[in-house]
């Protein structure tokens, strides 16, 4: 899988710029804020109809312009491809095409133009809270198992519509008489959310102590724990088992849901721990030792894809050297040798050997 051609206009800080591509490595330069985390974004955006920065639509759009086109060719499932979004600000809906033919919704073009990316901003996947590591995992599963994306946009709206519950019933306690029915839905789709959690965690854990292992000479080893409601014993149990548990735990919980108004047991608290030889990195792992560890995961979570699917993602790396010491430099340059990878730099004769290099600067590209 590789994008062989991009092109925007009116994306963020690029008026109208078009790029043929390496199918191996194309390594980003330029200083500071002239557009080359831009560049990623789009190329993630292509693929996915989801930016890793912007919240709205319009952000992405150039000042003052009335919409953005993001298009794209694509080398994946054997045969060559086209993509292209259409975006507008104002809440108009964007426009997606496959190949020419327009598209409702970006779950039809699930597949085409996969990506991984490593920003600085993971880093707090392993030091921040709880809820960094579970948009990790969500979406990392999520592009292995449309399925799992199903279930847990279901599970949030029964969340969400319980919370309410919750939260109105001390005015209006005749809620309360609805509130089994959304425990029992939430224990039932709850239940599959762990069992897929399990399984993709095991992966992720072996996969990523295999690249950790390799980043740190031999001297670490990584382990990852996962962290699910107590009455969960056996997170791999069969899925009316593990429903059974949540039941339990829910029950158990339901006096202190009622006088806190909040919902207070489920996989929405669910977590993961990574351990270095033993010790927790979050408490202990220096700034290096972290920034190893979350892209050891993200490689895993490429290795998963790959794995599943028989096409490697595109990896996008965005300022992914700094704060590493000589040796985990090399280290993460000798781990990109197989399919398309994109790197930001602020240095362009830094890596003169690695594929391609585009100089970046102020929206436009140097040639």
């Amino acid at each position: 899988m590789n994008l062989t051609e991009l092109s925007l206009r009116n994306f963020r800080n690029y008026e109208e710029i078009s790029l043929e591509l390496d199918p191996g490595v194309n390594l980003i330069v330029g200083s500071n804020a002239q557009g080359k985390t831009n560049l990623l974004e789009a190329i993630g955006y292509l693929g996915s109809g989801k930016s890793f920065r912007a919240q709205k639509t319009g952000e992405m759009l150039r000042f003052g312009a009335e919409f953005a086109d993001v298009a794209g060719s694509v080398y994946s499932q054997e045969r060559k491809q086209t993509l292209r979004w259409i975006l507008f600000d104002r809440g108009r809906p964007r426009q997606i095409y496959l190949n020419g033919a327009k598209k409702k919704t970006a779950g039809e073009i699930h597949g085409v133009l996969s990506t991984v990316l490593f920003c600085p901003e993971d880093l707090m996947i392993l030091k921040a809270g709880s809820a960094a590591r579970r948009r990790f995992a969500d979406g990392a599963i999520c592009q292995l198992r449309p399925n799992y994306d199903a279930a847990l946009t279901e599970y949030n709206r029964i969340l969400e519509q319980k919370s309410r519950i919750l939260k109105d019933h001390f005015e209006n306690p005749a809620l309360l008489d609805i509130l089994p029915e959304y425990n029992a839905r939430l224990c039932q789709v709850g239940a599959l959310l762990i069992s897929y959690r399990a399984r993709f965690f095991e992966s992720l854990e072996q996969s990523a102590g295999i690249f950790h292992h390799s980043f740190s000479g031999g001297k670490e080893s990584f382990t990852l724990q996962y962290k699910t409601v107590s009455t969960v014993k056996d997170p791999f149990a069969p899925v009316p088992q593990l429903q059974e548990a949540l039941q339990e735990h829910l029950q158990s919980h339901y006096r202190a849901e009622l006088e806190s108004g909040q919902c207070l047991t489920g996989p929405h608290k669910d977590d993961f721990t990574v351990f270095l030889s033993d010790i927790e990195l979050k408490a202990y792992g220096s700034q290096g030792q972290t920034r190893t560890a979350a892209i050891s995961l993200k490689l895993a979570q490429r290795e998963l894809q790959k794995r599943d699917t028989g096409e490697e993602p595109v990896l996008l790396l965005d300022d992914v050297l700094s704060e590493l010491d000589p040796g985990r430099q090399d280290f993460v340059l000798n781990q990109i040798t197989s399919g398309q990878v994109f790197i930001t730099c602020c240095e362009p004769g830094r890596f003169t050997k690695l594929g391609k290099t585009i100089e970046i600067e102020n929206g436009t590209v140097k040639f």
